[in-house]
């Protein structure tokens, strides 16, 4: 029971619809629903996301820092990608309908769809997803500090990060020539076999909605 929450209120909430609360859409294909205590708030230690990706759309590598992170798969098929932050590797879950990843709180991790009408279930032990994501710490982190700690030339950074938009939660934009190529995954569940992926297409950026 939420120790705040006055049950006898007629503004407490039991239920909610939440095609009613987006928080990102690059299309009708590939957006995010978000469930949180600021949506319905009767909840207590949990939240969630509710992803829908075709086929190639990554869910941008990011990091939950107040949470640890389970993926649901309720249709298609998707690489859950976390990288071990003790063993430094990159461990990819294929997961289907009925099977679950998990995301320990705070690792780096990111989301491919291996085929169209993907829809995943991500639940949170908090009562409202936080998240930093990979394109906010490229476009934000000074390319100066980056230059200088990693010895790179800076303009060449500056160059080569000039195609990322900050926020971009769905990936990857329309307005990409880059060649095709193959991503390849070595998975680490016993259960599944090593995936073969196709490099991915860009599709719109449309950032309309709050960010989690």
């Amino acid at each position: 029971m939420a120790p705040s929450m006055d049950y006898t209120s007629p503004l407490t909430q039991f239920s909610f619809d939440l095609n009613n609360s987006p928080l990102f859409k690059l299309d009708d294909k590939n957006l995010i629903n978000v469930l949180g205590i600021q949506q319905l708030n009767t909840l207590e230690n949990v939240s969630l996301l509710d992803i829908f990706l075709s086929r190639d759309h990554v869910v941008e590598p990011h990091y939950h820092q107040n949470a640890a992170e389970l993926v649901y798969c309720i249709s298609g098929s998707a690489v859950v990608s976390i990288l071990h932050p003790f063993t430094k590797q990159i461990l990819n879950y294929t997961i289907t309908p009925g099977q679950v990843a998990n995301v320990p709180h705070g690792w780096w991790h990111y989301e491919m769809a291996l085929v169209d009408d993907t829809h995943l279930l991500a639940i949170f032990n908090a009562p409202t997803p936080q998240v930093i994501l990979g394109s906010d710490i490229l476009k934000f982190t000074p390319p100066q500090v980056m230059a200088h700690t990693y010895c790179l030339d800076e303009n060449q950074w500056k160059q080569a990060i000039a195609p990322v938009k900050p926020s971009t939660y769905i990936g990857p934009y329309s307005d990409c020539n880059r060649r095709k190529e193959t991503v390849s995954y070595q998975n680490t569940n016993p259960c599944q076999h090593p995936e073969s992926i196709q490099d991915y297409r860009y599709q719109p950026y449309i950032r309309t909605y709050r960010q989690y």
